[in-house]
């Protein structure tokens, strides 16, 4: 990551524009970044909605009107916002394979790297490149309607399919590796990354796993069904939901719930693990176990863990 004396650094920031608190850490990014030397690229609307001149800091801040090409040399995309706003990232770096880092303004904010409280250390660390790079597994999605390929993308979260009409259910059939599995009446089928099981397969009633894991989940959502169980299968597995010819309404594919595409009676939607990655940055090196419980508000009153056990131990046979 070291830069070269030719190349100046680059680094995209991509910000919630829509609010306040955003505006202002974005404005401290651009500051901060381009007094160290570093060259910070905005997309034109959001330049705009920041009220920057683009020329009023050395060096220059670069924009640009191209999303799909917004983080090319770029060596990392700063995005400021909640959830929503880092999966909106991905969508921008994704063909780049341009490493995110996410600064909390949301909620839970499950994949950003850093809170508001923490921007004048997270600006330090990128000035001084002291962040690390992990990639996660993403999902390859394709549906299909009269065997013609008509929708292809991504997904960093989930793929989800549902019914489009609330007052009738979803006749699918799901089939695992070429082979089906069960056939159900439901609202939908989430199928979800380790990174998306924090998300829409978490409040489905999905397992929880961790980032180190590779692995797809599949969870039916309100089926109607004997076997209709979460379940986790192989990443080298492909998955495909197809929506029965029978179903009186239709459905629609949703991805990382952002990208919707109506699926007909007889439209078959597979989904792989992704050929691209997405590249979340890390500051910190945090056990996932610590980030649930930040995240969350778990309860661990009570706990001593094995060192302070192993320290009472010794007490106790001191005082005998």
């Amino acid at each position: 990551m070291t830069a070269t004396t030719d190349t100046p650094r680059r680094v995209l920031v991509l910000a919630h524009t829509g609010r306040d608190e955003a505006r202002e850490v974005a404005r401290a990014f651009v500051k901060e970044l381009t007094g160290h030397g570093i060259v910070v690229r905005l997309l034109t609307h959001e330049a705009e909605d920041l009220g920057l001149d683009p020329g009023g800091y050395v060096p220059a801040v670069e924009l640009t009107d191209s999303e799909t090409d917004a983080s090319r040399g770029c060596e990392l995309t700063v995005v400021i916002g909640g959830d929503g706003s880092i999966l909106r990232a991905a969508e921008v770096t994704h063909q780049r394979l341009t490493p995110v880092l996410g600064v909390n303004l949301g909620h839970v904010g499950f994949l950003a790297e850093a809170e508001h409280e923490d921007v004048a250390a997270t600006i330090d660390a990128i000035i001084h490149q002291r962040y690390t790079t992990e990639d996660r597994l993403t999902l390859d999605v394709r549906a299909y309607v009269d065997g013609e390929l008509v929708y292809a993308t991504f997904a960093l979260n989930e793929a989800s399919v549902e019914k489009a009409a609330r007052e009738r259910m979803l006749e699918v059939v799901v089939e695992i590796d070429g082979r089906p599995l069960s056939r159900w009446g439901c609202d939908g089928v989430v199928l979800a990354t380790p990174t998306g099981s924090t998300a829409y397969n978490f409040s489905a009633g999905g397992p929880v796993v961790w980032p180190q894991v590779e692995a797809l989940c599949i969870v039916p959502l309100s089926a109607h069904a004997l076997f209709a169980r979460p379940m986790v299968v192989a990443p080298s597995s492909v998955i495909a939901i197809e929506v029965l010819e029978g179903n009186q309404g239709s459905g629609v594919l949703w991805c990382d719930g952002r990208r919707s595409v109506d699926l007909p009676p007889g439209a078959r939607i597979e989904v792989s693990r992704g050929l691209r990655p997405v590249r979340l940055v890390r500051l910190h090196q945090a056990p996932f176990a610590d980030r649930l419980v930040a995240k969350f508000g778990l309860s661990v009153e009570g706990w001593r863990g094995a060192a302070e056990q192993r320290r009472q131990d010794r007490a106790k046979e001191q005082g005998t």
